[in-house]
């Protein structure tokens, strides 16, 4: 371990190994089937912590993951017997420059802190929907492509990234005008390209409240449910308001089949209730909407993601236009599949209506983020079991929910950020093979295999739908 003794003496953070006393903690994960036993974690406290990192794995034949906050249940953030980039201990803060309309923001944030640090100067970006994802699992949000509440008017996540600094052994800044080629690749190319130690993101005005909340429907109220989704997004919703359905089961000892909808509307509640009147006026059995601080929009869904669970997901594409028969088909598979004698699982089908026009105004090579017309489907698969048996199951029932949207022979991974551990089972739990990363990519792909060859020829990073570098 000499070589570990050198690296501790120029490491300004903190280097963890199976023999410390915090090492349980410094691998556990948000999902607990995503923790891998790693040789050495390294809480890094800059980009040169990360550099330095980088270089001792590379000299010590370990391989390498980036964790951000862990919030992906495949374990792209974890690795058994390699070396963990952990930027979530030191890296963590969000500088807001009011004047530019800039935030500045650790590889290692949550979202939290960003949201509540822009809307005290009445700004805001495009974030996930569940504020304790860190802005390294950007990884999974940011640098996948990225879509929350406020696509409909600022498109997506990786449109609003206008600077990054990168970490590969060597230290980066990549904007449009510096690096020009990395930075159109990391915009879609996950963490295939380095460790982003800050982002620098595009901020927007931002009203201090909206109107959101929970609308939760028997499933009795499926059809016309149905029927008001299909007029709504056929006619096409305002770049103000958006929704995701989730298809599960209710709490409680009945745990009935039910649909909740998760409603935003950027707006004052009396405009927010008129713009989803057609959905009122089914009598919602639980409406938790009103107006809210900005800030808390993105909690909406925390008490159903919350850490320590046994997790899997699933993504698709919902077909175009609206599939109307084939979603009441999947409520239907969605309630039997999570019904008794299955073993003890939450099942969640959500379905994101986010408009897309800005998202699409952008040309479909501008970023490396593949661009189309169809809105997410996710299939979340949460294990109350510990056990293979029951993760298992898991994986089963998600890969149904998820294939009743992939047309029969048709090869698709959807969004890569829901779906990151589509590899076949000899490719190792949290990686995704070759083939599967073309299909992700599309026409970007060989871009992005010149990119890699000059940026990662080596492929150290290969923990996110692994682009091979080009001849």
């Amino acid at each position: 371990m000499s070589d570990l003794q050198s690296l501790k003496a120029a490491f300004k953070g903190d280097l963890v190994t199976p023999d410390d006393a915090g090492f349980d903690q410094a691998i556990s994960r948000w999902a607990k089937n995503a923790a891998r036993r790693a040789a050495v974690v390294a809480f890094v406290k800059d980009a040169e912590d990360v550099s330095a990192a980088i270089t001792y794995a590379k000299q010590a034949g370990l391989p390498i993951a980036i964790r951000g906050g862990g919030h992906n249940p495949s374990g792209t953030s974890s690795i058994e017997g390699g070396l963990v980039i952990d930027l979530s201990r030191y890296l963590d803060g969000a500088r807001i420059d009011p004047e530019e309309k800039l935030a500045h923001v650790g590889g290692g944030a949550i979202w939290e802190s960003v949201d509540k640090a822009a809307i005290e100067h009445g700004l805001a970006t495009v974030g996930g929907t569940v504020n304790h994802v860190r802005s390294f699992a950007h990884i999974l949000l940011v640098l996948g492509g990225g879509y929350g509440w406020l696509t409909g008017a600022h498109g997506l996540a990786v449109d609003n990234l206008a600077t990054v600094v990168t970490a590969d052994g060597a230290i980066r800044t990549a904007n449009a005008s510096t690096h020009a080629d990395l930075f159109w690749g990391l915009r879609g190319g996950g963490s295939n390209f380095g460790v982003v130690t800050e982002f620098v993101l595009r901020l927007h005005p931002q009203r201090r409240t909206v109107f959101a909340g929970a609308a939760i429907f028997p499933a009795a109220a499926l059809e016309p449910l149905l029927d008001a989704t299909q007029a709504w997004w056929t006619r096409g919703p305002s770049e103000r308001e958006g929704m995701i359905q989730v298809f599960t089961r209710g709490p409680g000892p009945g745990r009935e089949p039910c649909i909740v909808c998760f409603i935003f509307y950027n707006g004052p509640e009396d405009e927010g209730r008129e713009a989803f009147k057609a959905f009122f006026d089914l009598k919602p059995a639980v409406d938790s909407c009103k107006d809210i601080p900005y800030e808390e929009l993105n909690a909406l869904q925390n008490h159903i993601a919350s850490p320590g669970q046994n997790v899997y997901f699933k993504g698709a594409y919902q077909p175009v236009p609206y599939p109307r028969a084939l979603l009441a088909r999947a409520f239907a598979r969605v309630a039997a599949l999570s019904a008794p004698p299955a073993p003890r699982t939450t099942i969640g089908l959500l379905l994101e209506y986010f408009p897309l026009r800005a998202a699409a105004a952008v040309p479909d090579g501008a970023t490396a983020h593949p661009r189309g017309p169809a809105p997410n489907a996710l299939c979340a698969v949460y294990a109350h079991e510990d056990g293979e048996g029951a993760m298992a199951y898991a994986r089963a029932a998600a890969r149904e929910l998820a294939g009743l949207f992939v047309p029969r022979g048709e090869e698709s991974v959807g969004y890569g950020n829901y779906s990151p551990d589509d590899a076949p089972a000899d490719s190792g739990a949290g990686s995704a093979s070759v083939d599967r990363a073309r299909v992700l990519f599309g026409s970007n792909y060989p871009r992005m295999q010149e990119v890699k060859k000059k940026y990662d020829p080596e492929q150290l990073f290969r923990k996110w739908f692994v682009i091979t570098p080009a001849a």
